[in-house]
């Protein structure tokens, strides 16, 4: 298809369309996320499962993710990827029931790989659109649509919340969130580009390496995601522990941090549209970089912590956006390198609680936001490899070498 033919084929309006309708993708599959964090504690319980225990249990979610999100690419060859996404969705959203029925710790383990595995392979579909949407738009907005999915998680905790206020049963409620949010899915589904590929393409294997640009764009992910998910898991342990704040105060300290993280997403577009990804993402990691500084030198007592934690939030906010969409366009294959990118950056929150956690036992959590504040630096240093991510306006874009894209509206 030509530059000219797609450009007709997309008008403005159905671009939009597509745009809005993946925003709402973003939104449903962050809330899933949400309604299953707040009941964390009534599956545990449920399930007879100690702390050691439930930490266990939790890895398995990255684990199925990690495995599964490969076999994105080839689902999306055989079906298109709004079909895929389509069917990913739902298994991800009807998916939330498990973990609450789960009994015991070897259901709870795999009733949790299936729900990662459905969340990434989701994951997958929905960047591989949305990299593609930003593509025809000729802007940035890969930034914004990851401020939705972090606006559709702080949706679902809330909800979730008010389920656990209320004591009502996690499995009732899972049940009600997941019937909900799939119906949701699935009309939001309906305005998404459809992208198939060509007759005579050759499919995607079903496992294969990431390509080695999709590991390198992932490294920088890497180190975006270990600083926020050691912010996020570990920002009220270090105020109790380190600051000896109150609990109140160190609790807010997570919930300031989602925030931060969601507001700086949400505006960082207009950032990366005027100053471009490479210089948004190597001022990120500055700002990163004196965050960590400011947690770990405590100046100011707990003000300075909770700034320095707001900024490691602004700091690495726009980077993962920013990461699948320059693996999008760093090859052939945007699903299999966004697969590449999504498995790198879903290990490195695997490992990032467990390895703070470890560092801090073997020396102290001061030590351990060291780590984290080397690692927002290496977003100064590798900022470059991110140039791929960056749209300017420049009218129709043609669709992906052996892609045939259709409009919203086609079956």
């Amino acid at each position: 298809m030509s530059s000219d033919s797609t450009t007709t084929a997309f008008g403005t309006a159905q671009v939009r369309r597509a745009r809005y309708a993946i925003a709402a993708v973003f939104t449903v599959h962050g809330a899933v996320t949400g309604n299953f964090a707040t009941r964390v504690p009534w599956i545990q319980d449920h399930a007879g499962a100690s702390a050691g225990q439930l930490g266990l249990a939790l890895a398995f979610p990255a684990i199925g993710a990690s495995l599964a999100m490969p076999l994105a690419g080839r689902i999306s060859h055989r079906f298109g990827v709004r079909n895929a996404l389509r069917g990913l969705l739902a298994l991800w959203t009807l998916g939330l029931v498990l973990p609450a029925l789960a009994p015991n710790l070897v259901t709870l383990c795999a009733a949790l790989f299936v729900y990662g595995a459905a969340a990434g392979m989701s994951d997958v579909a929905m960047n591989t659109l949305g990299v593609e949407v930003e593509n025809r738009l000729g802007r940035s907005i890969m930034s914004g649509l990851h401020g939705m999915w972090s606006a559709g998680a702080l949706i679902g905790s809330a909800a979730g919340t008010v389920a656990a206020h209320l004591g009502t049963d996690a499995r009732l409620h899972h049940a009600l969130a997941a019937l909900t949010l799939t119906v949701l899915g699935l009309v939001a589904v309906q305005g998404v580009l459809d992208l198939r590929s060509e007759p005579d393409e050759e499919p995607p294997p079903r496992f294969t390496l990431p390509p080695r640009s999709a590991v390198v764009i992932g490294a920088i992910g890497f180190c975006a995601v270990f600083a926020e998910g050691a912010s996020m898991d570990w920002s009220a342990v270090y105020l109790r522990d380190v600051i000896d704040t109150s609990a109140g105060l160190a609790a807010a300290s997570t919930t300031a941090f989602a925030l931060t993280m969601t507001v700086a997403r949400l505006v960082g577009d207009r950032l990366v549209d005027r100053f471009g990804a490479v210089r948004s993402v190597r001022a990120g990691g500055v700002l990163a970089t004196v965050g960590g500084a400011l947690v770990v030198s405590s100046p100011g007592g707990a003000v300075g912590v909770l700034c320095g934690f707001g900024l490691i939030g602004l700091g690495v906010a726009i980077v993962v956006p920013l990461a699948f969409a320059a693996a999008g366009r760093s090859g052939p294959n945007p699903s299999q390198a966004i697969a590449g990118v999504a498995t790198i950056t879903y290990t490195s929150g695997l490992v990032a609680p467990s390895a703070i956690g470890s560092l801090a036992e073997a020396t102290s959590l001061v030590t351990s936001f060291g780590l984290v504040t080397v690692l927002a630096f290496g977003l100064v240093l590798g900022a470059g490899v991110l140039r791929g991510a960056d749209r300017k306006a420049a009218g129709g874009v043609p669709a992906p070498s052996g892609a045939v894209a259709k409009a919203p509206s086609e079956g």
